[in-house]
């Protein structure tokens, strides 16, 4: 099943059901309004939106529209929580390695993990606005997973039960500004703006046996500037899946239906397969040739996050996104 949410001009838009195909969808008001009241009441929901999103696909249903990705808002606008993993270890290693700085073996045992803003997602398509191009503007590809009512202590095959949806992330980063915020010893917080999620939320059972349950197995596709930056697979080369750093996120609290975590950037050994970020880049030039040469973003520049299935079609629907100066209203 697949599901976005539309703009109408409310902070958390209007559910509907979309094809596989990403042509055509439903408004389903009256099984729900929202995604939130959705996953709020999941079990008792999602049967019906499935039966909806099985008679759209079979052309049962005509009162449908046109679906334009462009009119997308994030699948949840605002989210009760927004936790992101840094589940690649291979990407953490490297980003070490760089600075001549020794990994605790801890960090192979014992997820990473930050607490975001979740209070305004912006749309899959909507700019990216950034004060300073001083700030080091960063795109993050990632996976995300949302979750039902998660119970605090839940383990990891406890937790699987509780992963209800998928999507694709832009984590933007400022990445100019995380050195100083992390040597206070307190975490990010100016340095991790609003993120972005894909047009589409979908649930395991759409992605076939392209997810086991634990890990997406396909590649992520970034472009920048639409020229091919990178598609590692995700499923290779992930240290903590998805149940794992979701059990983690639980550990101390339980985890309120809509609850988003994130994979963290997508990130292989390979890196023929290209990278999910530019501050890998950088790192892998540092290491290489003592600076890093490729730059960060500017105002004007673009970014495309997508994944596609076997046979070429796109899952999640792409975020596509322009990197702008934000004016102060």
């Amino acid at each position: 099943m697949k599901l976005a949410t539309l703009k109408n001009n409310t902070r958390d838009g209007q559910l509907v059901v979309v094809s596989r195909a990403l042509d055509k969808a439903v408004v389903v008001s009256d099984i729900a309004t929202t995604l939130q009241a959705a996953i709020d009441n999941w079990s008792e929901i999602s049967p019906k939106l499935a039966e909806i999103y099985q008679s759209l696909n079979n052309n049962e249903i005509t009162d449908t529209l046109v679906f334009e990705q462009a009119q997308c808002e994030s699948p949840l606008p605002r989210a009760y929580q927004w936790a992101d993993a840094s589940a690649y270890v291979n990407h953490v290693e490297l980003v070490r390695k760089a600075r001549n700085a020794e990994m605790p073996e801890t960090f192979w045992t014992d997820p990473l993990m930050y607490q975001g803003g979740s209070d305004a997602f912006i749309g899959p398509r909507d700019d990216i606005a950034v004060a300073s191009e001083e700030f080091g503007i960063d795109f993050e590809s990632e996976v995300a997973v949302i979750t039902d009512d998660v119970p605090m202590g839940a383990t990891p095959e406890q937790a699987a039960k509780h992963i209800k949806l998928l999507m694709l992330v832009n984590d933007v980063s400022l990445r100019n500004l995380i050195p100083g915020e992390l040597a206070k010893g307190f975490g990010f917080f100016q340095a991790k703006p609003s993120s972005s999620f894909s047009p589409v939320a979908v649930t395991p059972d759409e992605l076939g046996d392209a997810w086991d349950g634990k890990k997406l197995h396909l590649p992520l596709t970034t472009h920048l500037n639409k020229e091919l930056f990178g598609q590692p697979n995700c499923g290779v080369d992930m240290t903590f899946d998805f149940p794992t750093i979701v059990a983690h996120a639980a550990k101390t609290r339980p985890l309120s239906a809509g609850c988003v975590i994130g994979s963290g950037t997508i990130s292989n050994y390979d890196r023929s397969a290209g990278s999910s970020c530019l501050a890998e880049i950088r790192m892998l030039e540092i290491i290489a040739d003592g600076k890093a040469v490729t730059p960060f973003m500017s105002f004007g520049d673009t970014v495309r996050i997508e994944m596609f299935d076997n046979e070429g079609s796109s899952i999640f629907g792409a975020i596509d996104q322009k990197v702008v100066e934000y004016k102060a209203q």
